[in-house]
């Protein structure tokens, strides 16, 4: 696969997809944006089957990437989530139908490292050969990762498409670090010591970057993990981004009292470190910031 590429980007006006757009557009593809909103080229929802083939009706690309979100804030609660789910179960099986229909080759998905299962992964470093989408503890965990083993599933196993999926950390950076500061301004959000627990990172500049080599470099029916170098718990992270932008300190509560917020309860609860050498070896790619604390800085100054 090589530049100039006509690409169909599915969730192009939300925060990650507008990163992808200037990355692709940078890399010398053409973008054509797909979604609910106005602001898309192609208005249709992923999760309409017939009105998306419609919307895509004589159309022609080389390229389709799935970077459709259902969440519009943070998710605190199970339900948060249940949107998003069915978006990486029926909205993928609607895209990949779409994206045979436009007769284009390859299917780039946004995938999670917590498809990995959520819990205490220890100092294990985990890397694509680790299990993806392990049963979930809990009925509530099984629905999310199923959810996400699904959207990997329907990825590899399209006919006809070379199915790419990317397995990102947790997102920060423009567009995203910027729905944390009114909370952290009113000290709303407060947050539980990590004990050691850590999670993945990653920019969103530098997972669109990801995205861009993946359209370009990714090998048929692979996944990749896309964390920059430094785990970091979620507790150290809101407090480095209030310390960047001179914000309150966020409260520290137990971690059982977040437990009525059950979905951010148990991401609080998990320690997941993951290498990226695979996609840093195969796709060419390297985190401009190894490390959210590089990347805030960066967000900081840019503002």
């Amino acid at each position: 696969m090589t530049t100039n590429q006509s690409i169909l980007l599915a969730g192009a006006s939300g925060v990650l997809g507008r990163h992808i757009t200037r990355a692709l557009t940078e890399a010398g593809h053409r973008v054509t944006g797909l979604g609910r909103s106005p602001a898309n080229d192609i208005q249709a929802d992923l999760m309409d089957r017939d009105a998306l083939l419609r919307a895509v009706d004589g159309q022609h690309y080389d390229t389709v990437v799935l970077a459709a979100t259902a969440l519009r804030k943070p998710p605190l609660r199970h339900r948060d989530m249940h949107a998003t789910d069915a978006l990486r179960t029926d909205g993928t099986a609607h895209l990949v139908e779409a994206a045979r229909a436009t007769g284009a080759r390859r299917l780039v998905a946004e995938s999670m490292v917590f498809g990995y299962g959520f819990g205490d992964h220890g100092d294990h470093v985990v890397t694509e050969a680790d299990t993806f989408g392990p049963q979930g503890a809990t009925p509530q965990l099984e629905r999310h990762i199923a959810a996400m083993r699904t959207k990997e599933r329907l990825t590899f196993e399209a006919t006809g498409l070379e199915g790419v999926a990317l397995r990102f950390g947790l997102f920060y950076g423009a567009g995203g670090t910027d729905a944390l500061l009114p909370m952290l301004r009113r000290r709303q959000l407060p947050v539980a010591d990590d004990h050691g627990r850590v999670l993945p990172w990653v920019d969103l500049a530098d997972a669109a970057r990801a995205v861009a080599a993946a359209v370009e470099h990714g090998r048929p029916g692979e996944a990749y993990n896309v964390a920059d170098r430094t785990p970091l718990g979620f507790a150290a992270h809101v407090r480095a981004v209030a310390q960047e932008f001179g914000l309150p300190k966020p409260m520290t509560v137990p971690l059982w009292m977040m437990r009525p917020m059950a979905y951010a309860h148990v991401m609080m609860r998990t320690t997941l470190r993951v290498s990226s050498a695979k996609a840093e070896r195969e796709l060419g790619w390297t985190p401009a910031h190894p490390s959210a604390y590089d990347g805030l800085a960066a967000l900081k100054a840019a503002a």
